[in-house]
């Protein structure tokens, strides 16, 4: 049986991504990645819990998420985990889990000029044609995920 890798996130970019060209000049774009989950705790009182994660991004992708993604842009990415190990300058093994993203969709909302927000200095970008709307997670934000037939 095959295993399945697969993640979904909708988060808020923490810092621009950052854009490099690796050797034959292929793009790798990494950024972190906050998702917050809300939920009442058993007196009633609402409590976030907030996530970070890194995202990797290669090739045209990274070069979008360069051209449009800003520090607190809202994004939908899915990809992979991958896990890497290194040894650090004391010998010590290190670890990093990122999420490898194949798909992206830009989730900050339009402005009246058509132009998607930029949350940094003042300028706007301009989104083309590039699909910035929210696919239907079936969730609802006062209950939480919506309950299916599916028995899992």
């Amino acid at each position: 049986m095959r295993g399945v890798n697969r993640v979904m996130l909708i988060g808020n970019l923490g810092r621009e991504p950052d854009l490099q060209y690796l050797e034959g000049n292929i793009a790798v774009a990494k950024f972190p990645l906050a998702t917050t989950e809300t939920f009442k705790d058993k007196n009633g009182n609402l409590v976030s819990q907030t996530e970070w994660h890194t995202v990797v991004l290669w090739r045209g992708l990274a070069e979008l998420a360069q051209k449009f993604l800003h520090k607190g842009s809202l994004v939908f990415i899915e990809g992979r985990l991958r896990t890497r190990s290194w040894e650090d300058k004391d010998k010590n093994r290190r670890f990093s889990t990122e999420i490898v993203g194949d798909n992206m969709v830009m989730l900050d909302k339009r402005k009246e000029n058509g132009d998607v927000p930029h949350h940094g200095e003042g300028e706007t970008q301009n989104s083309g044609d590039i699909n910035i709307s929210a696919p239907d997670l079936s969730y609802d934000p006062n209950i939480g995920p919506v309950k299916d037939d599916l028995p899992f």
